[in-house]
């Protein structure tokens, strides 16, 4: 069954989601993609992540051409702006990974970062319990590298909130959706 990857309009089988990196890499064989890709992938409005780059969510593109990292941090972004205020998003981007317009002081890269709340949301059935959530969680970062201490405790931390509030928009949609085909029944 196809779902709709998270802070993207990309659809594809959950089974697809170990491959994502890859499918991301070949999208940047070319040296990055221009605004116009970025917008056609993610669903969002051109202003909108120029706005972004004004207000230093992330670093602005090189020779108008975003990267790889630019790109996953798009997509978060767009993931949880649904559920959460863009300064909760940016406070939780800032916990682990400082300078949001620089990468000097990451924790985790942006890339990591998103593939691994892909990887995680793929599995939303396992995720609706908590002890799950945990014990996934830890499964997941269970080779990373941490680049300072308490760096893995911190990207969890991070991960968890971002599952959740992904989680509960899916469950905002899921509502509406009801809604709506309750009004449709109710029509005349």
């Amino acid at each position: 069954m196809n779902w709709t990857i998270p802070g993207t309009a990309l659809q594809s089988p959950r089974t697809q989601a170990p491959f994502l990196r890859e499918q991301l890499e070949a999208m940047f064989l070319g040296g990055g993609m221009v605004l116009s890709q970025v917008t056609a992938v993610t669903g969002l409005e051109t202003h909108t992540i120029q706005n972004w780059v004004k207000r230093g969510f992330l670093s602005p593109p090189v020779q108008k051409r975003y990267c790889l990292n630019q790109f996953c941090r798009i997509a978060t972004i767009n993931a949880l702006k649904g559920v959460l205020p863009m300064e909760r998003i940016c406070g939780l981007l800032r916990y682990i990974n400082g300078t949001l317009d620089s990468e000097a002081d990451d924790l985790i890269s942006d890339t990591e970062l998103y593939i691994q709340f892909v990887l995680l949301a793929s599995r939303v059935r396992e995720l609706m319990d908590e002890q799950d959530r945990d014990k996934i969680l830890e499964q997941a970062l269970q080779s990373y590298q941490e680049p300072a201490p308490g760096a893995k405790d911190r990207v969890k931390k991070v991960l968890r909130v971002m599952l959740t509030a992904w989680l509960a928009s899916r469950m905002c949609q899921e509502a509406e959706d009801m809604i709506n085909n309750l009004e449709k029944e109710n029509e005349p």
